[in-house]
């Protein structure tokens, strides 16, 4: 996240104070463009890798704190949530070993975050979205206790006017509001660094802009969020969705947001893409001022530019321009952020070697890509990417089209192994990578599409949690062993000994696709829905989805018993014969408190709500179906004395069912 000295500010005095800083930084890297002070002839890369931390129920563990103040490594640093980490590479220069130095230093500093997160009971896992994530673990509470992050939220929110409304379409459909930008930490990459002379700079971040679909179609790993099925990358909607800062009426002005593709070529010098973001994207933070630049640079130095860096950092194009020193030298280079964590430091070095190949090559091959294809279809090509994977449809050179694989294997990967050994890459190395893409390709196991083949392969066996928590306790075991993903077999569904963790809470096993009416329904039709539907309880809300009632088919007896419900009586309405104001938990509810609730109103079914909206429901059904995984679980297996004893209390728990429905409390 950059620089974290920084704060926000509501004082125009001091805002305007700072839009000039930012624009003598402009004017500064100007004169530094025009008289040669842009390090050329020089080719680094790079890489951030953005990391979860997970306890032992694979939930998202909020200690990032504690784990860096353990390893005490410059190289990790924190991020915007507390189960978020970041792990910044040294720069290397392209050629010989890079690649391979680059994976060993990736692999130490991972295995420094993961050997301390153990000591705090936690574990690190590289994925796009964590699948285990769940929208309470995104509160306030788990913001990185660091000013740059509050003030970041402050000013998102602030601007943004309202809150937070994410809407992404896949298989499912996931709609819902957040009141902060901490679905931003749903996200996790691993970002790649090109660095480029001020000469070359239009031609390959153009490059850049075109290759990002195909790189991004083979390396595609975050199929799921809360759950849902959605793009096979889908933390590029979800990061659109969290950073934007736009009201409505901007959105109505078509403003882009600060998550962005792009709207056309770059034409003249780096200096558009500044221009820009300080044009179209109000300062959101600010920092203290640097020395005047020009009088760094009339001293003959390098100037910091600090204040250009940090409203850059506000800022997140797929493809972003950067401005650095080292060695006493600035140089420009290109930041790919549409890769994402993962599913192994193997698959996201091969990520690599794959962008860094095609950016040698495709110049040579290609020449100017604005020249060869439309921007429109660069840009129609990354979202099909992000949302299909291997399966996108592509517009390449000329508007031919391609499938992604057909492209990939048939073009691109041999242009790309062409650029590494024109770079002087190792042989070795370059099989090894562009080997991994090249089966990953083949077989089309991406990581997404192995995240949804073992999803249809669990076939709907236990509760949506447990199926989660299983394909996350492999994907970790995996990466444990580091094996590529496109060698990893689907996951079988076998109850995980830790079963318990699926049902500590209510929303962990509720029912969520329910079946409600409305309070002016006619009675006939909550008898009906329960008739079809197999069920004992339908919930009534209004036209907003807030519980206002239930009608238990006690009700409708009850109804029958009066003999009102006749075709010679008038309609009764739903409003009539409904419970108003049920008892109601949420989605946080402790699993053993609901069973007390139940236990003690005698009642059957608790309707489940979060921020008066109808969200989920339980019944007595579903704790009777998690007695008998107790059951099941523990008396066909051999257990210990101990076990038989832990069996028993857990079953004295977990079998209210059968204590309710003997009393036949089913209300």
């Amino acid at each position: 996240m950059g620089q974290h000295d920084v704060y926000q500010e509501t004082d125009e005095r001091k805002l305007q104070a700072y839009m000039k800083a930012l624009l003598d930084d402009l004017h500064a890297l100007e004169l530094m463009l025009e008289t040669g002070m842009i390090e050329s002839g020089v080719r680094r890369i790079g890489a951030e890798q953005e990391m979860f931390l997970v306890d032992r129920n694979l939930n998202p563990a909020p200690v990032a704190p504690e784990v860096l103040k353990r390893v005490n490594d410059q190289r990790l640093t924190t991020e915007i949530a507390r189960f978020n980490m970041e792990a910044n590479l040294t720069p290397l220069a392209f050629g010989g070993n890079c690649l391979r130095e680059m994976h060993r230093e990736l692999d130490e500093v991972v295995q420094l975050a993961r050997d301390s997160a153990q000591s705090c009971g936690a574990d690190v896992l590289l994925t796009g979205i964590l699948p285990t994530l769940q929208l309470s673990d995104l509160s306030l509470d788990n913001l990185t206790p660091n000013p740059r992050y509050y003030a970041l939220n402050r000013s998102v929110t602030n601007l943004r006017g309202g809150a937070f409304n994410i809407h992404i379409k896949g298989i499912d459909e996931l709609q819902i509001t957040h009141d902060n930008m901490m679905m931003e930490s749903c996200n996790t990459s691993f970002q790649i660094h090109y660095q480029v002379g001020a000469e070359e700079f239009v031609p390959l971040y153009n490059m850049a802009q075109a290759i990002t679909a195909p790189v991004l179609a083979a390396a595609v790993n975050s199929p799921l969020l809360f759950g849902h099925r959605l793009w096979q990358e889908t933390r590029l909607a979800l990061f659109q969705h969290s950073a934007d800062t736009r009201s409505g009426a901007l959105q109505m002005r078509s403003q882009p947001t600060r998550v962005r593709f792009g709207e056309q070529w770059l034409k003249g010098s780096v200096l558009e893409l500044f221009r820009v973001q300080i044009a179209r994207f109000r300062i959101i933070m600010i920092t203290d001022g640097d020395e005047p630049p020009l009088s760094v640079l009339a001293r003959g130095e390098v100037p910091k530019l600090s204040a250009l860096r940090l409203h850059n950092g506000t800022v997140w194009p797929w493809n972003r321009a950067c401005y650095g020193i080292a060695d006493g030298r600035a140089h420009l280079r290109i930041e790919n952020r549409a890769l994402p964590s993962g599913p192994t430091t193997l698959d996201e070095m091969a990520n690599a070697a794959f962008f860094f190949g095609l950016m040698m090559a495709l110049p040579q091959e290609y020449g100017e890509i604005d020249k060869q294809m439309a921007f429109d279809d660069a840009k129609s090509n990354f979202f099909a990417a992000a949302r299909h994977g291997l399966k996108a449809q592509f517009t390449w050179l000329n508007g031919q089209s391609h499938t992604a694989t057909s492209l990939i294997l048939g073009h691109l990967l041999p242009l790309a192994r062409e650029g590494l050994k024109e770079s002087n890459i190792e042989a070795e190395d370059i099989d090894r990578y562009l080997g991994v893409i090249k089966e990953r390709v083949r077989s089309g196991q991406t990581g997404a599409q192995w995240a949804r083949h073992s999803l249809a392969a669990m076939n709907d066996r236990g509760t949506r949690d447990i199926r989660l928590r299983t394909l996350t306790a492999f994907m970790l075991a995996r990466q444990h062993v580091g094996d590529p993903v496109h060698t990893w077999p689907v996951v079988q569904m076998d109850e995980m000994d830790e079963w318990r963790s699926s049902y500590q809470t209510v929303g962990q096993f509720m029912s969520t696709d329910l079946f409600t009416v409305r309070p002016d329904d006619l009675a006939d039709l909550a008898a009906n829905v329960m008739d079809w539907r197999h069920v004992r309880h339908v919930p009534v809300e209004d036209d907003e989805g807030r519980l206002i009632g239930l009608v238990s088919h006690r009700n409708l007896l009850r109804l029958l018993a009066r003999g009102i419900s006749s075709s010679n009586t008038e309609p009764v309405s739903v409003s009539s014969i409904m419970k108003s104001n049920p008892l109601t938990v949420t989605p946080q509810t402790p699993t053993l408190e609901a069973i007390n609730l139940m236990r003690e109103n005698h009642v059957g079914c608790l309707p489940v709500v979060e921020a008066e909206r109808l969200v989920g429901i339980v019944t007595a059904y579903d704790f009777l179906n998690a007695s008998a995984r107790l059951f099941e679980k523990y008396l066909t297996t051999d257990t210990q004395e101990n076990s038989d004893r832990d069996l028993l209390k857990d079953a004295k728990n977990a079998s209210l069912n059968a204590d309710l429905l003997t009393k036949g409390v089913t209300r």
